[in-house]
């Protein structure tokens, strides 16, 4: 049996202390009266817990809200969406039947609602009993399978091996590295004890547990936030000679930062990541590792999420802790926001200094070891429904997509019908899937076509194809695509050459995704050369003016800092390509000779 533990919140906040059980499986939440009534009318738990922020609205689940807002979307929830939604033939009024939770808050109406009503309808995740926490359902693990798979196959053929390692650090290694354990000392959880006890109940009241003071810990427990420590501890263990180098490993896990103000997918207290950790004999070697990682990221949310990115470097100000280097991709939402997708660190000497990590060379003498690390987590799943989503709701590229091609068969009462449409039916979907296509058959024959058209739109399915009596007799079937400007129905032939011309369509749809994100990113940027044109822009309350700013700046973390607190727009990063623009430039911040170019904009 697992002994239950307990743990603290958060860092030095001894009074805040949560219990956890593995037996008992008990847990205690409290809802808002505003979160309570969402989960009354949707039989979901809210997303997210509304924080009412200057610097960012948080996501809500459609239907929260207050005052007049609650009431229109609670009149909008009260109308049936039509069949087939804006996509390509949904069906019109022969499509009734969606549900109610599935009316989609218009993005240009409330982005952050938006955003979470496409996560809900799209049947991806929802909110969990544990406060900043959610349940990945189903249909969005998937997504994230499809992505780490992927993922996974680049990192091992760079050369990584995947290993696991503990979720509990001691915390006395931590300590051992000064910068990491200040980066990350408000945002660690911690186990303190190792017990529960039961206590009675009074008065014929039901009985309780509570942590045992006699079960505290000898040194209290962190529960993983990142592994840099733990791993660097075995490092230790694994380095002696230079025959042991390079050495690079990849961890896929679960981390725990508490966090204050949560959205789905983009910021919660635990998330999924994979983070690699490399060991080297040269710094030119680490810092060679960890350009080369961050290039990996760059390809994978290029070529399987449609995603394009700006690679560059973290100004020192918003380094990783304890990193002399932080490389990143920067994608750039719909609304004009920054989102760092994936992050690449040269770590230097830091954390083998901090555990006596060295190799003896060719000739003998003891020498340190270099470092990198890097990874990315879930927050791309952020970045993926943000970027393709419509109001429609969720919008998914092929390579991501769980369901590529759904075959919705239109039922018939006819034995004679049945007769022609079930084996064709038969013979498409076998034929697909040999040829690798992930495809679903649709026959529920309680809903009406137009449901479910709309229904497989929200969970963003790439190609529909529809077939009945007639489509089987002459040996077609009609098509519809979720996104792109041809989106109207047409009709596909299944002839011999009936899987390449779906793969076909498939691989257009991904390759159109990513020129129409392309175009987006590139509207967004825009060229300043003075701060007032800069806050001008921020402040105008124009959506159109809001993006990534490329100025020329000269590093210093003041003004970097005295820019962030004046309109809420930090550095992303300095991009790889374009420094030399630099060059007898001015700064933005105090006019002195640039030193970079920077994109400044305003970031989830």
């Amino acid at each position: 049996m697992a002994t239950p533990m307990a743990f603290v919140g958060t860092a030095g906040a001894a009074a805040v202390t949560s219990t956890f059980t593995r037996r008992a499986g008990l847990c205690a939440w409290r809802l808002s009266r505003r979160g309570a009534a969402a989960a009354a009318a949707t039989g979901r738990r809210p997303l997210t817990t509304p924080v009412a922020t200057a610097e960012a609205p948080t996501p809500v689940v459609a239907g929260q809200g207050s005052g007049g807002k609650q009431q229109k979307q609670k009149k909008q929830q009260q109308q049936k969406p039509k069949g087939g939604g804006s996509g390509g033939g949904g069906g019109g009024k022969k499509g009734g039947g969606a549900d109610d939770a599935a009316v989609i808050t218009p993005r240009a109406e409330d982005f952050s609602a938006w955003y979470a009503s496409v996560i809900s309808s799209g049947d991806l995740a929802e909110g969990s009993p544990v406060k900043g926490c959610m349940v990945i359902k189903p249909h969005g693990y998937a997504v994230w399978e499809l992505l780490r798979d992927d993922l996974d196959a680049s990192i091992k053929a760079s050369g990584a091996k995947n290993a696991y390692f503990p979720l509990l650090i001691p915390q006395s290694f931590l300590s051992r590295e000064a910068a990491h354990v200040d980066g990350f000392a408000k945002e660690c959880a911690i186990v303190t004890h190792h017990r529960l006890r039961a206590v009675p109940g009074v008065d014929g009241a039901a009985a309780t547990v509570e942590v045992d003071p006699d079960a505290a810990l000898e040194e209290p427990l962190i529960i993983r936030p990142t592994s840099e420590t733990m791993i660097w501890s075995m490092f230790a263990k694994w380095i002696q000679s230079h025959r042991d180098l390079p050495l690079a490993i990849n961890q896929w896990a679960n981390v725990v930062r508490w966090e204050m103000r949560t959205r789905p997918f983009l910021r919660t207290t635990e998330f999924l990541w994979q983070e690699g950790h490399t060991a080297h004999a040269s710094p030119e070697e680490a810092r060679a590792r960890a350009q080369q990682m961050i290039d990996v990221y760059a390809d994978t949310a290029e070529r399987m999420l449609a995603i394009p990115v700006t690679v560059g470097s973290k100004s020192p100000r918003e380094r990783f802790a304890g990193a002399e280097d932080t490389l990143t991709i920067e994608a750039v939402m719909p609304n004009g926001w920054a989102l760092q997708a994936g992050t690449s660190h040269y770590l230097g000497t830091a954390f083998a200094d901090a555990f006596d990590v060295t190799y003896q060379d060719e000739t003998g003498e003891r020498q340190p070891v270099y470092a990198s690390s890097w990874g990315v987590s879930t927050r791309l799943m952020g970045a993926l429904i943000m970027t393709h989503s419509d109001d429609t709701g969720l919008a998914l590229p092929p390579a991501v997509a769980p369901v590529q091609v759904v075959l919705v068969v239109i039922a018939t009462k006819s034995p004679e019908a049945a007769a022609v449409v079930s084996p064709f039916v038969d013979e498409v979907t076998s034929r697909l899937r040999a040829a690798g296509v992930r495809v679903e058959v649709d026959e529920r024959a309680h809903l009406r076509p137009g449901a479910r058209y709309y229904e497989w739109e929200r969970k963003g399915v790439p190609l529909r194809l529809e077939v009945g009596p007639r489509d089987a007799a002459a040996r077609t079937v009609m098509a519809a695509r979720r996104v792109g400007a041809e989106r109207a129905k047409f009709s596909m032939p299944v002839g011999n050459d009936f899987e390449g011309t779906v793969r076909a369509e498939l691989d257009a749809l991904q390759a159109g995704m990513l020129d129409a994100a392309r175009a987006r990113t590139a509207a967004r940027i825009f060229d300043v050369d003075t701060y007032a044109e800069m806050e001008a822009a921020l402040g105008s309350g124009d959506a159109d003016r809001v993006g990534l700013f490329r100025v020329a700046w000269k590093c210093d973390e003041a003004n970097e800092l005295a820019i962030k607190d004046a309109c809420k727009g930090g550095v992303r990063c300095y991009p790889r390509d374009g420094q030399a623009a630099a060059a007898g430039r001015k700064c933005l911040g105090g006019g002195e000779p640039a030193t970079h170019i920077a994109l400044f904009g305003r970031a989830f």
